[in-house]
């Protein structure tokens, strides 16, 4: 039995990342610690619904987020190469691998990223749904990030 899907290196996580790493993610940098990268999967506006592979090099998270959502909405998440976190306010973290599926509902506290020591990708989904908006919240501390490998490490 497999107990890692870790890719520590970025030629490996090439490899491994399937729908492919794309470009830099500059016009979301503000709201992410580390470097994430962005490759649209279907062009907005073209398709019923916009998909994206999202790659994070290891280290790299997002800020806490809510996807508001008046009707409808939310987040799915489809979990493709490496290793990361997802994590709902007030929950414990989930370990993420290749092949999990994250449901987020709308209007829900979370953030999602790379463990800190592996590439991680997922292809994000976002609900259709009406009168929908990102709120990004303040980044996840280096204090709340680094208990998780800590926490890791003693499962071991």
């Amino acid at each position: 039995m497999k107990t890692t899907d870790k890719i520590y290196n970025q030629a490996d996580f090439e490899t491994a990342n399937v729908f492919g790493t794309g470009n830099p993610n500059t016009a979301f940098a503000a709201y992410f610690t580390g470097n994430s990268y962005l490759n649209p999967l279907t062009e907005m506006g073209k398709a019923p619904v916009f998909l994206a592979n999202v790659s994070f090099e290891p280290g790299c998270r997002n800020n806490w987020h809510i996807h508001r959502a008046a009707e409808g909405g939310g987040q799915i998440l489809i979990c493709t190469a490496g290793e990361g976190w997802y994590q709902e306010e007030g929950k414990a973290p989930v370990s993420l691998r290749p092949g999990m599926v994250v449901v987020i509902p709308p209007n829900v506290r979370h953030w999602h990223g790379a463990k800190a020591d592996s590439w991680f990708s997922h292809i994000a989904f976002e609900a259709p749904g009406r009168e929908l908006s990102n709120e990004w919240c303040e980044p996840v501390t280096d204090e709340e990030y680094g208990c998780l490998a800590a926490q890791e490490g003693s499962r071991k």
